[in-house]
């Protein structure tokens, strides 16, 4: 029997998820505060997005983007960053597990440009957050790198981790 969207959601998020977590555990807890420039996020605050991300796929689950409230403040080490995801990430694929089909499918309001909103499937915007979390695990994989830590195998081999 084929998988449904919403398994096959759930089985991409939670490889997403567990690679991710080994990246962030190969970085050094004593270089969070580090940014490879003055515009960019320091490392401690780019960790922080992807548990801050399950927070968008929260609100897509309640029906409702609303980014008018900041997120919360990151912690201040690394095991809490990575505990803070595999805690929010275990309460979302619970939520998500509990949708109907009908619910998962449903439309949503989400922002498309400055003061726009657009409609969209309550899906398309978890399989978006997804992408996006993906994205900024790319980005923080070059801040391994560049604070000297070792970059693990993500879709494949790495120069620290080849698989021959």
């Amino acid at each position: 029997m084929p998988l449904s969207e919403k398994d096959m959601f759930l089985t991409g998020l939670e490889r997403e998820v567990h690679t991710t977590l080994k990246v962030l555990k190969s970085y050094p807890n004593e270089k969070l505060d580090w940014r490879p420039h003055e515009k960019s996020r320091s490392a401690r605050d780019l960790a922080w997005v992807f548990a801050s991300e399950m927070g968008i796929i929260g609100m897509a689950i309640d029906g409702k983007i609303d980014f008018s409230q900041p997120f919360p403040k990151a912690p201040s080490s690394m095991k809490e960053i990575v505990a803070g995801l595999e805690n929010n990430f275990k309460t979302i694929s619970e939520r998500v597990r509990k949708m109907s089909d009908a619910d998962f499918n449903s439309s949503i309001k989400f922002p498309v440009g400055p003061g726009k909103m657009g409609e969209f499937r309550k899906a398309d915007v978890m399989w978006f957050t997804t992408m996006d979390h993906v994205h900024h695990r790319g980005q923080f994989s070059v801040y391994l790198r560049m604070a000297g830590a070792k970059v693990p195998s993500i879709y494949g081999p790495s120069a620290d981790e080849p698989w021959m």
